[in-house]
């Protein structure tokens, strides 16, 4: 089951960071455009860091499911195969225990219930946590930088997922 699930998250940030990556793309060729015309759209430059930073962040955990993160493999690949499995399942911990941190520290920056308890006023929040993550916004979206830094979420919940399948779960056989 957590295979299953595994292999579903996956797809879908797989198909999300591809889909980013266009958008990169035809942000950058708007880009380009609009400078060449003498009319550049200020904004665009901002909008496409923010969008190559969510494909990374998804193709990142989608790269965990698929074990194909850049790694070092000199001592893996100078040892016999019961010490081959030794190293992935240390691996998977180390990776496991990453992740569960991530959500850790993303659940103390953005403080979900405390923003809750203040009724979602973020000058309230803002007063009794010092925490100005929700009031922040970007430079020139003008939107609120929380909402691009979600991706840390997405992130943390499929690096989770990911390396609890690597080291609890089980492949199907067939």
């Amino acid at each position: 089951m957590l295979y299953r699930i595994s292999v579903f998250w996956a797809r879908i940030e797989l198909w999300a960071a591809g889909l980013l990556a266009l958008v990169v793309t035809v942000l950058i060729l708007l880009n380009v455009v609009t400078r060449t015309a003498g009319n550049a759209l200020f904004w665009v430059d901002e909008l496409a860091i923010y969008a190559m930073v969510w494909m990374t962040f998804l193709g990142a955990s989608a790269a965990l499911h698929h074990r194909s993160a850049v790694s070092i493999t000199v001592l893996r690949d100078a040892v016999s195969a019961p010490a081959k499995q030794v190293i992935d399942k240390c691996v998977d911990v180390i990776v496991f225990a990453f992740a569960v941190a991530m959500l850790w520290y993303c659940w103390r920056w953005f403080l979900p219930l405390d923003i809750a308890q203040s009724g979602f006023d973020t000058a309230v929040f803002q007063g009794q946590t010092f925490n100005f993550i929700y009031a922040e916004p970007t430079l020139t979206l003008g939107m609120p930088k929380y909402v691009f830094w979600l991706v840390m979420w997405l992130f943390a919940l499929g690096a989770t997922l990911h390396s609890a399948m690597h080291l609890f779960g089980k492949r199907p056989t067939a």
